[in-house]
């Protein structure tokens, strides 16, 4: 690969690990800060009726761990897989929302967020910029 493409994508990557980091990131401190808005997500989307506000915390605080992971560039294969998964199963779980697209525009950013995490992952040896994981071209 040509030099001057070489670095740009790995520019590329690290925006797109940084600004999606950042969603997952929010979305962990809303499970900690707001236990009760995760508990309605848990029941209304997953249909996990009952889930206590002390499991959400938890919940949180290890999507928070993992997260923090993916943006730091640690382990790649398993920060960045879990990270989509998460994200992956949030998207399909969400699947009535979309049989009403005007009334859930915002559901449909969840598929161009899950195309970077896929491209994330896909390309995780080449992101290299701004990480503490291997630094080698293996897959992390």
């Amino acid at each position: 690969m040509p030099r001057d493409v070489a670095g740009r994508l790995t520019i590329a990557l690290l925006l797109l690990r940084l600004s999606l980091g950042l969603v997952m990131m929010v979305w962990g401190f809303d499970k900690m800060l707001n236990p009760s808005h995760g508990a309605a997500v848990l029941e209304g989307f997953y249909g996990l009726e009952g889930v206590g506000e002390q499991i959400v915390r938890i919940l949180g605080v290890v999507q928070g761990v993992i997260v923090l992971g993916f943006l730091l560039g640690l382990a790649k294969t398993w920060t960045y897989g879990a990270v989509l998964l998460m994200h992956a199963v949030t998207t399909l779980v969400s699947w009535s929302a979309y049989l009403e697209p005007l009334d859930n525009i915002l559901f449909f950013s969840a598929w161009p967020m899950l195309a970077g995490l896929v491209t994330l992952f896909l390309l995780r040896s080449e992101d290299r910029i701004a990480q503490l994981g291997e630094r080698h071209s293996g897959s992390g």
